[in-house]
C-alpha cells in the first residue's frame, strides 16, 4: 500500500514530466491495436524516428528559446534555406561533405546570433524580429532555387545522413549487433547517471523518491530503451538520424542540467529582472540561446535535405510550427523557465507518432491537422492548469 501511495505522490508532483510519457504510451497502444501491430513494426518505428529527426532537433532549440520567454518563427525557412545552400555547395560548387557541413553549421550560428542581436541589443520583440527573418529566408529559398526549382543531391555520403544506417559488426539471429551494443551502453549510462544523481541529492539533503520507486524507475526506463533497441535492431539498426538526435540530446541535456550556463538560462526564463540583479548577463544568454537555435536550424536543414535527397522551393514550410508544437507538447511552459531537452524530443515523437498512425489508418490530411491542433491545445491547457495548481 505504501508503494502505491509513493507512486501516486511521485506522479502528482511530477505530472508535467510524466504526462508526456503517459500520452506517448497511450498513442502507441491505440495505434498498435487499430493497425493490428503494423504501427509497432520495426520498419514503421524506424521510419517514424527518421521522419521526426529534423523537427526533434528544431524542438530542442526552440524549447530553450521559449524557456527564456522568447519565440523564433524564422527557424523553418532558415533550415530550408541552409539546406538549399548545402545542396548548391555540394552539386554546383563540388565541395566535399566534410567541408559543406561545418560551413552550413557556422552560417546557421551566425544567423542565430544576428537574431539574438536584434532582440537583445536593438530591443526588437522576438516575434517581430523572427517574423522578418521568416520573410527574408522564405525569399532567399525562392531566390536560390528559382532556376531549377529543385536541386537534386547526388552525393551518397550526404544522403546517408538522412537515409543511412550505422554499420553492423555482424548479425545475431537477424538482429543488428552494433545497435544492440549501443542500446546496452545507453541502459548502463542511464542507470549510472541516475544512481549518481540520487547519491548527490542525498549527500546535500535534497528530497529523493523512495528506494523502491527509484528501482521501478530504473527498470521501467531501461525496459523502454531495450524495447526500442530490439525493435530497431530487427530492421536495419540505428539510423544516422537517430544517432544525431541522441548526440543532440546528450550534449544539450548536459549543458542545461550540469553547467552554469544551463542554470543561467533557466534563471533568466524564470525571472529576467531578478537574474539581471543577481549578476547574470541576460543579453549574453539571449545571444547564446538564439545562436544555438541557428546552429540547430542548420542541422535540421541538413537532415531534411539529406532525407529528401533534394532542396526544394517549399523546404522549411511549417517546420517552425511543428517544432513549437513539439516543444509545448513536451512540457515547456509558456510562462518561461520550465522545459527539458528530453521533453522536446518526446514531444516531437508524439507529433510524428500521430502523423504516422493516422497515415496508416488512412485519416485525411484535414482531420490530421485538426487532431494535432487539438493535441497542442490540450498540452497548453494542461500547462496552464498545472501552473495554477502549483500556485
Amino acid at each position: 500500500m505504501t508503494l502505491i501511495n509513493d507512486v501516486k505522490t511521485l506522479i502528482s508532483k511530477n505530472i508535467r514530466d510524466y504526462g508526456m510519457y503517459i500520452a506517448l504510451f497511450v498513442i502507441f497502444l491505440i495505434f498498435t491495436v487499430l493497425t493490428d501491430g503494423l504501427f509497432i513494426s520495426s520498419r514503421n518505428i524506424s521510419n517514424l524516428l527518421d521522419s521526426a529527426g529534423y523537427i526533434a532537433v528544431l524542438a530542442v532549440g526552440v524549447m530553450l528559446v521559449i524557456v527564456i520567454r522568447h519565440i523564433d518563427l524564422s527557424i523553418g525557412f532558415l533550415a530550408g534555406f541552409l539546406g538549399a545552400i548545402a545542396a548548391i555547395l555540394l552539386m554546383q560548387n563540388g565541395l566535399p561533405v566534410y567541408v559543406v557541413i561545418p560551413v552550413i553549421l557556422i552560417l546557421g550560428t551566425i544567423a542565430g546570433l544576428f537574431t539574438g542581436f536584434l532582440v537583445a541589443k536593438v530591443g526588437i520583440p522576438a516575434f517581430v524580429a523572427t517574423l522578418a527573418g521568416w520573410l527574408i529566408y522564405r525569399g532567399a529559398i525562392l531566390q536560390v532555387t528559382e532556376k531549377s526549382g529543385t536541386i537534386i543531391v547526388q552525393n551518397d555520403a550526404f544522403n546517408a545522413i538522412g537515409n543511412g544506417y550505422i554499420p553492423s559488426i555482424m548479425q545475431i539471429s537477424g538482429l543488428h549487433l552494433l545497435s544492440l551494443l549501443i542500446g546496452v551502453l545507453g541502459i548502463l549510462f542511464y542507470n549510472l547517471s541516475a544512481i549518481s544523481n540520487r547519491r548527490n541529492k542525498i549527500k546535500y539533503n535534497f528530497e529523493v523518491v523512495s528506494k523502491q520507486i527509484f528501482i521501478i524507475q530504473l527498470v521501467f526506463v531501461s525496459a523502454i530503451i531495450a524495447a526500442i533497441t530490439w525493435i530497431l535492431a530487427g530492421y536495419n539498426g540505428f539510423s544516422w538520424t537517430v544517432i544525431i538526435i541522441l548526440l543532440v540530446v546528450i550534449v544539450y541535456h548536459f549543458l542545461t542540467t550540469k553547467t552554469v550556463l544551463g542554470r543561467h538560462i533557466y534563471a533568466v526564463g524564470s525571472n529576467p529582472e531578478a537574474a539581471h540583479l543577481s549578476g547574470i548577463n541576460v543579453n549574453k544568454i539571449t545571444f547564446i540561446v538564439f545562436g544555438s537555435m541557428g546552429l540547430l536550424s542548420a542541422l535540421s536543414g541538413i537532415l531534411f535535405t539529406s532525407r529528401l535527397q533534394a532542396a526544394t522551393t517549399t523546404a522549411g514550410t511549417l517546420f517552425e510550427l511543428d517544432a513549437i508544437a513539439a516543444a509545448y507538447v513536451g512540457g515547456v511552459s509558456a510562462a518561461g523557465g520550465v522545459g527539458k531537452v528530453t521533453g522536446a524530443i518526446i514531444g516531437a515523437i508524439v507529433m510524428a507518432s500521430l502523423t504516422s498512425g493516422m497515415n496508416l489508418l488512412g485519416v485525411g490530411i484535414s482531420y490530421q491537422y485538426m487532431i494535432k491542433g487539438g493535441v497542442l491545445a490540450l498540452a497548453v491547457i494542461f500547462d496552464v492548469m498545472t501552473r495554477r495548481k502549483g500556485n
